[in-house]
């Protein structure tokens, strides 16, 4: 049987595809911004409790698998995960004037989430590969 993540009264396994997206998929800046876009994140889920399992950032988006916790809703946590990105991000450019993000906003309004359930090694593996598989590139750019 699988290790079960335990809360006071709860056994859970959720884990979650994520797929977010800088708004007008800026590349070349966003390319620039890859590495600290990814110590962001990863700070961010420490602070909420949410384990990245995988992740993988491209020039114009990122794919994540992560493990949440039953208390938050998906939607919270992309919510939140977004919102506090963007001010922390905007907040280091805003002595480089950003360009092309209107009222200080980095990702777009949609995102993509799907359950694991028993795929994980091979959603793991799809994230791991998936520059390769967009460019056919050898390189691999985890976070």
């Amino acid at each position: 049987m699988k290790e079960w993540q335990s809360l006071a009264h709860t056994k859970w396994e959720c884990k979650y595809h994520v797929v977010i997206v800088p708004k007008y998929r800026k590349k070349v800046l966003y390319g620039k911004l890859r590495k600290r876009i990814g110590e962001i994140l990863r700070e961010l889920c420490r602070y909420k409790g949410i384990e990245i399992l995988e992740a993988h950032a491209m020039t114009d988006h990122i794919h994540m698998c992560i493990s949440v916790s039953p208390k938050y809703s998906i939607a919270m946590t992309i919510g939140y995960l977004k919102g506090k990105s963007a001010i922390r991000i905007n907040k280091e450019l805003s002595g480089r004037e950003p360009k092309g993000f209107t009222n200080k906003s980095f990702w777009t309004r949609a995102y993509c989430a799907s359950t694991v359930g028993l795929d994980e090694k091979q959603i793991r593996e799809y994230i791991q590969n998936q520059e390769k598989l967009e460019t056919g590139e050898q390189g691999h750019l985890n976070f």
